[in-house]
């Protein structure tokens, strides 16, 4: 057979190494010696493509072996039989691989199927859409994928043009039956792995209008709707309007929840975009919504306000947008101020010339959010769009365009989430495609997301973290939008189709606003504050950021974490980590105040700082000794601004007050930690810089203190974590301090704080020592006079 492969592959004239593709299969219960399989090919070019379990009873590895050295497996199985020894008298029996293996044969379909099971058709004659992980050898990164395009063609399989590249594998997806597949076993030579593709946004836009409502009609069928009543969060747009008559988003907003800040606008959207991000916060990406059989429950609902008829219509200064906002969040509060609400807006400035400075439309914001007229009674919530890249010009220079496109007024504003965008979407599929390859590789961050990478040092890190934006294609002359590579969302016209895609940062923030929502379903009384707060915690950098900026060192320096955070925010937030504590992850959550000033005959002076004493599990971690443990402290407040004076020498201006959270180090007293943290405040309002005293943590008290969020992430022993169980917070300077004359000296000021620890798998449960310490109340601070 080896022979005849030999052959038949030199007369179609194949690029990559000849060679046949054998399949071990284990007996039952029984190991497959894995590294023995990967031992003896070395040096040989035989090469272990996977390994899965069939049926929970047998192994299966397959294995490529090179032209020339089938014979070297002959030779194992002789020696094996002869019990032959070396020169020296050892055994060459190999009996460690052979006693485990039951039956070796040519690779079936079924044995490279590294999918879920029910995913493969068990009609042979069914055609879909493959993912072919092809391997990658010596002989180049196109030899197999030219040879697998020429075997696939003779067997009428249709390959996509996009190919994805990854150090031992190129993936591909293809069209065709299980039943074309197996007509060549030099096809299959090819392969590493199979799996279903997973069909993209393109595939249901493609759809007529008739399709459409079909699969709409059963994605209804499966929904569980919130009740509309004043206990479900609202997710507020402050967009182009919604359409409500969309099958879909009907059951979650009623037409009473339709404003427009001008009512000779109408409520309607004819700018085909608040309707998508409407689709967005109900459902997520739907095409994965669509392509599942399971129940959708949606516990939150959607208002909508008009903030503009269409992109660029509104046009005017920041003043004119900062009004246009008061008004947008006025409009649900004064009918329906009892309801707990997200307000998201994907609208922005079309340039970005402030570099961080506050404007009078994010001073806006600002001031919406800490509820500065109410003095902080009902503070709000505002996830905002980072702004977009839009220039197809840029695309094509990505990464280095990611620096040069700056976020854009108000996604500026010290209180609001400001969401960039990232993207995992790679396939293209669809028509006219052919040469187009995805601008960003998987998991990096969006061509479309802009960053804060020139901002002073005195500003915001922003973007605050990055949700699915979508990718840009080229062919390496132009590049475009594909819709394979967009989010599929809701059409504003379902009379004539009802979806559509959409992408970059406005996509994001409406991925953001669902996740606040979900948040507030499971916890109504946590504050605005602290719901900001959990999603940034729960935000993790992917692999594929860390590759976009690499240290120059062998260890990221403090300048580069920076550096990652001003383009990448502080990752991907995930709902389960933001919601639950697992048995090696878990969170403390603190809701407190503190009163940071107080006036002392004419002077106004820092009054005191809240000590709070962390229930950590002491045994559990000295149980860990050396293990490499991990903390994250996020602190989260809302300023009230002060924007008059702009460009004021004294950074102090625009902020009411500041904070700032320090850990105790191991072995330091609570007395010299408390004194430790006077010194601190001392020396930032004097304006002498921190210097940096523990390497362990990302960025250190000179940098993490900057905007009304701040996060810090510690590395080190856990043996050294368990004794570190206190954290302060204290003020630092702000304009209620230096103003006396306007009289806030006096005032509270609301925190969050979030400790998490996290640990390895190691058997060692941390989570249930602190819920037997703590029922109710998590932390216990203590006011400390400064």
């Amino acid at each position: 057979m080896a022979e005849t492969a030999k052959e038949r592959q030199k007369e179609i004239g194949l690029e990559a190494g000849l060679g046949i593709q054998i399949q071990f299969v284990s007996r039952p219960d029984a190991d497959l010696a894995f590294e023995k399989l990967a031992a003896e090919g070395k040096g040989k070019g035989i090469e272990l493509l996977s390994v899965q379990e069939s049926d929970g009873r047998a192994v299966i590895a397959n294995v490529f072996v090179p032209d020339g050295q089938l014979q070297h497996f002959e030779r194992m199985v002789t020696d094996y039989l002869a019990e032959r020894t070396d020169s020296i008298g050892r055994s060459r029996d190999n009996k460690k691989l052979l006693n485990t293996i039951g039956s070796i044969r040519a690779s079936a379909i079924q044995g490279l199927w590294t999918d879920s099971p029910e995913l493969l058709p068990t009609d042979a004659e069914e055609q879909f859409w493959w993912e072919v992980w092809l391997r990658r050898n010596k002989d180049g990164v196109n030899a197999a994928v030219n040879d697998f395009r020429r075997l696939a063609a003779m067997s009428l399989c249709q390959v996509s043009e996009a190919v994805v590249h990854f150090p031992e594998r190129s993936v591909l997806v293809m069209f065709g039956s299980q039943q074309q597949l197996a007509q060549s076993v030099m096809l299959l030579n090819c392969v590493a792995e199979l799996r279903r593709a997973k069909d993209t946004a393109e595939f249901f836009v493609g759809m007529g209008i008739t399709e459409q409502r079909e699969w709409a009609n059963d994605l209804k069928r499966l929904l569980q709707p919130s009740v509309d009543d004043d206990e479900a969060p609202r997710v507020c747009l402050l967009d182009s309007g919604v359409n409500r008559g969309h099958t879909l988003l009907e059951p979650l907003i009623a037409a009473n929840d339709l404003h427009a800040v001008n009512a000779a606008w109408g409520t309607h959207d004819a700018a085909n975009h608040g309707t998508g991000m409407a689709g967005l916060v109900a459902y997520g990406d739907l095409h994965e919504r669509l392509a599942s059989n399971e129940p959708v429950v949606v516990r939150h609902r959607i208002e909508s306000v008009k903030l503009t008829p269409n992109q660029g219509a509104n046009v005017g200064d920041d003043k004119h947008h900062a009004q246009l906002f008061v008004a947008g969040v006025t409009l649900p509060e004064t009918r329906f101020g009892q309801r707990k609400r997200v307000f998201s807006s994907a609208v922005t400035a079309s340039d970005y010339r402030d570099f961080g400075r506050p404007s009078a439309w994010s001073a806006t914001v600002d001031s919406l959010a800490s509820d500065d007229l109410g003095e902080g009674a009902f503070p709000r919530l505002f996830v905002l769009s980072a702004g977009n890249i839009n220039d197809r010009a840029h695309w094509r220079q990505y990464p280095h365009s990611l620096s040069l496109n700056q976020i854009h007024d108000p996604g500026q504003a010290w209180n609001a989430i400001t969401v960039g965008a990232f993207t995992e979407k790679v396939l293209i599929t669809g028509p006219a495609t052919t040469n187009f390859e995805p601008v960003a590789p998987e998991g990096a961050l969006s061509p479309f997301t802009t960053t804060s990478s020139l901002w002073d040092r005195v500003w915001p890190l922003k973007p605050d973290v990055v949700f699915e934006g979508g990718n840009a294609a080229t062919d390496g002359v132009v590049a475009d939008n594909l819709a394979s590579l967009e989010l599929l969302t809701t059409n504003n016209n379902p009379g004539t189709r009802l979806f559509w895609t959409t992408n970059a940062t406005s996509a994001a923030s409406a991925l953001c606003s669902r996740m606040a929502a979900q948040i507030m379903v499971d916890y109504p009384e946590l504050r605005p504050e602290t719901i900001r707060a959990l999603i940034v915690n729960s935000a993790e950098w992917t692999p594929a950021m860390l590759e976009m900026f690499p240290p120059h060192g062998a260890r990221r320096t403090k300048q580069e974490n920076v550096a990652l955070i001003q383009h990448c925010g502080w990752g991907v937030p995930d709902l389960e980590r933001a919601l639950w504590s697992a048995g090696n992850t878990l969170s403390l959550v603190v809701e407190d105040e503190l009163n940071p000033y107080v006036k002392d005959g004419s002077e106004v002076k820092t009054r005191e700082m809240n000590l709070h004493s962390l229930p950590w599990p002491l045994e559990q971690l000295e149980a860990l000794q050396n293990t490499e443990v991990e903390m994250r402290v996020t602190l989260s407040y809302f300023i009230e601004p002060n924007p008059s004076a702009r460009g004021a020498t004294s950074k102090y201006h625009y902020p009411s007050h500041r904070l700032r959270f320090a850990v105790r180090r191991p072995l330091e007293s609570v007395e010299n930690f408390q004194a430790r943290i006077n010194a601190a405040a001392v020396r930032e309002e004097e304006g002498r810089v921190a210097t940096p005293t523990d390497s362990n943590w990302l960025l250190g008290d000179g940098l993490r203190h900057r905007g009304s969020l701040h996060q810090d992430v510690w590395r080190g022993s856990a043996a050294e974590l368990a004794s570190r169980g206190f954290i302060a917070v204290y003020p630092s300077t702000g304009w209620w301090r230096t103003r006396k004359a306007q009289e806030r000296f006096d005032l509270p000021a609301r925190y969050s704080l979030i400790v998490s620890i996290h640990t390895p798998e190691t058997g060692v449960d941390l989570y249930a020592p602190i819920a037997q310490q703590v029922a109710a109340q998590v932390a216990v601070p203590v006011a400390v006079t400064v």
